[in-house]
């Protein structure tokens, strides 16, 4: 029953009551105890032993105990400790609320103010009383006794006070929860951002942003949540473009505008954020105006798009929501506005159409020196020609001709192409003009603008104008020793040396000037020395074509004089070409000394080519005798990888004019002088020769000078055209002494192996004395088995022959393995 609960309730407090302020009955037990404490009353550890004596007693009893013993020793942290512990513990089981055991509650508190008269300074005391106001809903008392713990305990403690003091003011809410974090906040001014989020929290935007605002502006706050300086930016935007109306007290538009400024990385958000603001308000041309700032004002593609759909979006929004309203006012019979529902339609409709040009405006905000994005521009304006000559004229003013990106005379050019095809030919011509005298990154950048002039007046027949353009792009500066790469000077003060303007005036002057204007043109480029092998060739043809065949010869000179090798080598043989194409043999002895003078300093590299010039030269028009000589000298100018097959040339045209015998000294010279695998070629050709010839012991001979730069395990070929050889001409002794020859070269070839194996066999030697089992030299076989012998043995019918290394050591030794060249002759057959 619910009445009965109350009034054993009541019975049992009183009766506690009764019993803390009696005393209780001793039992025989106890007087051991009490007589120790009679004697010792001031004993902290007789008093515990009396408490933990008392562990099992009833709770009022350990209660009496308890008080007893602080009474006594009322100074005693760990007595009023454990005693506030135990009432806390007991009146937590029996789990009654405040308002239905005021009194408990307030004993308990009594206890807590009885302990803290002596014990102020223990913070923990103040932690557990507090914590223990905390769950009653007395407000003013908890405020009061948390300014107490304060106030008592030293400020090096407060923090521990804090942390509950906060927790609880926030739980708490209101007016109590602001001005504890007020005065938290003038000890501990870093933790400003907790009481933002409070005053969000508790809907005092107003509040919260200025105290925001304070934040960001002190350069010495630094946040506890890690949060950098643009984070808390976002957080004050998005507090006071959320809700506007609640602001009061702070300048939102002039901070977002500042914020702008200052975060360049952020500012398409940020403009979303400052017009956001106004559309909240409800102030949409505001809004619209501020969007327009932004997309002419915003410095990367990024931020424009942020922008522009933002702006699309909230022109569509409003769009929607006037033809809502226009629907429903038609269904009420009311007149709808279509004028500004039509003229909103055509105002987004113009925003997407200017999106083109709007990036590109924010391209060129990013550089206004691409040359790209200025010509992209022009595009865009298509047959619009006044904003296209605005776009030119704008961009030809903004760029530094140093520093753009990309081609800047080329924009030149297009706009001088503009007015021509308009046929503003003046206009056109005023372009160029001023374009000559812009001072380009590069010389052939103005090269190009003058070329491009000329070539307009071309386009438009005006010939004597085109060569008047380039006569004076070519004039030279009064200044002396320019040199072309000097990026100290102007480019216009350097371009007369520019080969670019030289040939295309004298591509002009051959098409529509006269001779002597033309080569006055060559002449000049010869002058200032700028020309190339090119313009070589061309004067020279130039010339030829006009039947100024002596001159187009000096021209080939001077430029062979000009040029060094191996551009000279290529003009050599255009000129002797051209030479003997005209002449032939007419002119023997000119042509004979330019041929001198071709081959007297040609480096071997080129020499080839230029003594078979010369050689047929003399072939056809002069003496065979003549011609070989040349031969001869090319075989020892050329370098060495052409100097075989000039022999063989050599060889070919003596046989052809002398006969085959007067080969032999060009074929023995031959073999002195060149390397050794074009020597083994040249010594199967002429032994060939020779045993055509019936020279089979000359033929014999050469093979075996040859067979010393033949190593038998490498040129196979050539020691098999020996073996066929003596099979067909030969006998039993050539046969055997071709093979003898082979192993001696095969030994010479071997003669560091040779000596590697010598060591090994006194090794292994050593190795079969210590042992006294196997043979050195059988060893020795066994480990040349499959690879080419150190010796060899040849029977002959009255004695052996055995080649080693050492002719002078011979000893007797066992029959070496198999020769596979070995010929066998029976004992009874007729030598």
């Amino acid at each position: 029953m619910p009445g009965e609960k109350k009034m054993t309730s009541s019975t049992g407090r009183e009766f506690m009551d009764v019993v803390l302020e009696d005393s209780i009955n001793i039992t025989d037990k106890d007087i051991a105890f009490e007589e120790d404490l009679l004697r010792n009353p001031y004993s902290l550890r007789h008093w515990l032993r009396f408490i933990e004596h008392h562990a099992a007693s009833p709770i009022a009893h350990q209660f009496v105990v308890y008080e007893r013993a602080v009474k006594e020793l009322p100074g005693s942290y760990k007595l009023w400790k454990t005693y506030l512990d135990q009432r806390k513990l007991h009146l937590a089981k029996r789990r009654l609320p405040y308002v239905k055991a005021q009194e408990e509650w307030e004993s308990v508190d009594n206890c807590y103010e009885r302990s803290l008269v002596l014990l102020h300074k223990m913070p923990r005391i103040w932690i557990d009383y507090l914590e223990h106001l905390m769950a009653t809903p007395r407000i003013t008392k908890t405020r009061r006794t948390f300014d107490k713990a304060l106030r008592a305990l030293p400020i090096t403690q407060h923090i521990r006070i804090w942390g509950l003091y906060l927790a609880w003011a926030k739980k708490i809410g209101g007016e109590t929860a602001l001005k504890v974090y007020k005065r938290y906040l003038k000890l501990e001014p870093n933790h400003g951002e907790e009481y933002v989020d409070l005053l969000v929290s508790m809907e005092r935007f107003d509040e919260a942003a200025s105290r925001l605002c304070k934040l960001i502006n002190n350069e010495q706050f630094q946040s506890q949540k890690g949060k950098s300086h643009y984070q808390m930016w976002r957080q004050l935007c998005d507090i006071i473009c959320s809700h506007p109306k609640d602001i009061k007290s702070v300048p939102i538009e002039k901070i977002i505008r500042s914020g702008i400024k200052r975060f360049t990385d952020q500012t398409g958000r940020l403009w979303n954020d400052l017009a956001k603001y106004w559309i909240l308000l409800s102030h949409f041309e505001k809004a619209r105006d501020v969007y327009e700032e932004a997309i002419t004002s915003v410095m990367t593609v990024r931020d424009f798009t942020q922008v522009f759909d933002a702006y699309a979006e909230f022109e569509e929004s409003v769009i929607s929501a006037k033809m809502e309203a226009a629907e429903a006012a038609e269904a009420e019979g009311e007149e709808v506005d279509q004028l500004d529902l039509d003229m909103r339609l055509m105002r987004l409709e113009r925003l997407m159409e200017r999106r083109p040009f709007l990036v590109n405006e924010v391209l060129l905000r990013q550089n206004p020196n691409s040359i790209h994005e200025w010509q992209k521009r022009v595009e865009l304006w298509g047959e619009n020609a006044q904003k296209v000559v605005d776009t030119y004229t704008k961009a030809v003013t903004t760029i530094h001709p140093k520093k753009a990106d990309g081609k800047f005379h080329t924009l030149w050019i297009n706009f001088a192409k503009f007015y021509e095809s308009g046929e503003d030919m003046d206009s056109a011509r005023t372009i160029f003009e001023k374009a000559t005298k812009v001072n380009y990154r590069a010389v052939n950048d103005l090269a190009d603008v003058w070329c491009e002039y000329a070539e307009m007046e071309l386009r438009n027949e005006n010939y004597d104008a085109a060569l008047q353009v380039m006569g004076r792009a070519t004039i030279p500066s009064k200044q002396k020793n320019i040199a072309f790469h000097d990026e100290t000077l102007p480019v216009n003060v350097r371009v007369y040396k520019s080969l670019r303007l030289w040939s295309f005036y004298v591509d002009l002057e051959e098409s529509i000037g006269t001779v002597e204007s033309t080569k006055a043109v060559y002449d000049k480029i010869l002058e200032l020395k700028i020309a190339n092998p090119q313009i070589i060739v061309n004067y020279a043809n130039f010339l030829e074509e006009n039947k100024y065949f002596e001159d187009s010869y000096k021209v080939y000179e001077r430029g062979i004089d000009l040029f060094g090798y191996p551009i000279a080598f290529e003009l050599w043989n255009t000129y002797l070409l051209k030479f003997m194409e005209r002449y032939g043999g007419t002119k023997l002895e000119r042509a004979r000394d330019l041929f001198e003078q071709a081959v007297e300093k040609v480096p071997a590299k080129y020499a080839k080519p230029l003594y078979l010039m010369y050689g047929d030269l003399e072939e056809t028009h002069g003496l065979a005798r003549h011609a070989m000589s040349i031969y001869d000298r090319a075989t020892k100018a050329v370098s060495p990888e052409d100097r075989a097959d000039m022999f063989h040339f050599y060889i070919a045209k003596a046989a052809t004019m002398f006969g085959i015998t007067s080969t032999r000294e060009i074929y023995e010279r031959a073999i002195e002088v060149l390397q050794d695998k074009d020597t083994r070629a040249m010594c199967l050709r002429y032994a060939e020769m020779e045993r055509k010839l019936g020279e089979i012991d000359r033929a014999r001979a050469i093979y075996a000078h040859g067979s010393q730069f033949c190593d038998p395990r490498i040129t196979q070929d050539y020691w098999q055209t020996w073996h066929d050889f003596e099979v067909q001409h030969g006998n039993e002794d050539t046969f055997k002494e071709m093979l003898r020859i082979k192993r001696s070269v095969q030994v010479q070839y071997n003669t560091d192996v040779s000596y590697i194996t010598a060591q090994l066999i006194a090794s292994q030697e050593k190795a079969a004395k210590a042992t006294g089992s196997g043979d050195a030299m059988q060893q020795l076989d066994r480990m040349t088995i499959g690879g080419p012998g150190e010796m060899a043995f040849v029977k002959s019918k009255a004695h052996s022959v055995q080649v080693t290394q050492d002719q002078e050591a011979e000893e007797a030794k066992p029959v070496a393995p198999a020769n596979p060249d070995e010929i066998t002759i029976d004992d009874d057959e007729d030598l």
